[in-house]
């Protein structure tokens, strides 16, 4: 039969909220070393700001030497790089946590990446000349709104310490995929750092102010904080670089399954280093095998795609799982190190299948 008359389906964004607007990625069905605009995941605490591309500055101030404000134009004038960077937002499988918590049900697919163009941040830090005694590096960006745990007014602001902000590969980004970069997804400029968690690459990028003191925003000292107690705030740390983590993309949980072999795939990452092994265990961790690697970046700022040739003949329902190693040796845990907010979700993958 001629397939041209029966198209297949196409994979859509899951959508979690739309006010503010909160889609994931589907994960599962991707199989492009890049994530489309269209299917990248979107996360926002407030509605989409108002822009004009025509009259956009970018200023930059505070504890430097030479206040300045850049247009696009002198921007898109610097010496520039490419890098393909995997994004995964903290929430990202949220819903997996037991006991459960509250905030965004992310499931597995709070996580995309592309090629991302743009301007060392350091460069432009450089141009300003920073002070004596600067400490931190505030971005804000014109998405703003109301908290709901507060009756005021805040912008999205995270602030990087010195030596991340100029980490060589921390961008202000203006391209994704060789396209300027989508409104929704920051445009015309948003922060790229590689390797931490997305909340740190703040979208339509307002302004630059370097302090001397420590930034206590909202964005950055009561949300994007592990705190490890349901009711102390005692021992409680910052949210930064990424786990070591990995998802099973095929089968699917619940799929039912012929005797016979499969393929097994899927995706794993790290925020140090980069990834040196993934291995399944279709036993329920009883025994584990070494997968192969499709691609595999030594850089560890995208993800490494991975499979492994399953022969199965007996019918009966199997737990497949996934564990991703590390070249600094961090292994994913059997179980997720709970927190209060529900970030930085790293266990074990797993699935469910039935073979008949």
């Amino acid at each position: 039969m001629n397939n041209q008359y029966h198209p297949s389906g196409k994979p859509h964004l899951i959508t979690r909220s739309l006010r503010p607007e909160n889609q994931e990625s589907p994960i599962l069905f991707l199989d492009n070393e890049t994530t489309s605009s269209r299917l990248f995941y979107r996360r926002n605490h407030f509605p989409y700001p108002a822009l004009s591309h025509s009259n956009y500055w970018l200023p930059v101030n505070g504890h430097v030497k030479q206040p300045l404000i850049l247009s696009l134009q002198q921007i898109a004038e610097l010496p520039s790089k490419k890098l393909k960077v995997v994004l995964e937002c903290s929430g990202n499988k949220r819903s997996l946590f037991e006991p459960k918590v509250f905030g965004e049900q992310w499931e597995k697919g709070a996580i995309s990446q592309g090629v991302w163009k743009g301007v060392p941040l350091s460069s432009v830090l450089e141009l300003a000349g920073l002070r004596k005694g600067a400490l931190e590096v505030i971005i804000e960006g014109y998405d703003y709104g109301e908290r709901k745990d507060t009756d005021q007014l805040v912008s999205y602001t995270r602030s990087l310490p010195i030596e991340k902000a100029f980490h060589p590969d921390t961008i202000i980004a203006y391209e994704f995929n060789g396209q300027p970069i989508s409104f929704k997804h920051g445009f015309p400029l948003r922060l790229i750092v590689p390797q931490w968690y997305a909340m740190a690459s703040v979208k339509w990028i307002k302004q630059i102010i370097v302090t001397k003191s420590p930034f206590t925003g909202p964005f950055q000292t009561i949300d994007y904080v592990y705190y490890s107690h349901k009711e102390s705030d005692k021992e409680a740390v910052p949210v930064t670089t990424n786990h070591v983590n990995s998802t099973i993309q095929k089968p699917l949980d619940r799929d039912i399954l012929q005797t016979g072999t499969h393929t097994i795939k899927g995706i794993a990452w790290t925020g140090l280093g980069h990834i040196t092994k993934v291995e399944i265990s279709t036993d329920n961790g009883v025994s584990w095998q070494t997968v192969r690697f499709e691609t595999l970046d030594h850089t560890g700022y995208s993800w490494t795609t991975w499979y492994y040739r399953w022969k199965v003949e007996q019918k009966g329902e199997y737990s497949i799982l996934s564990r991703a190693t590390d070249s600094y040796n961090r292994i994913q845990p059997i179980k997720p190190v709970w927190n209060r907010k529900g970030y930085g979700y790293h266990a074990i993958d797993r699935i469910k299948v039935k073979v008949e």
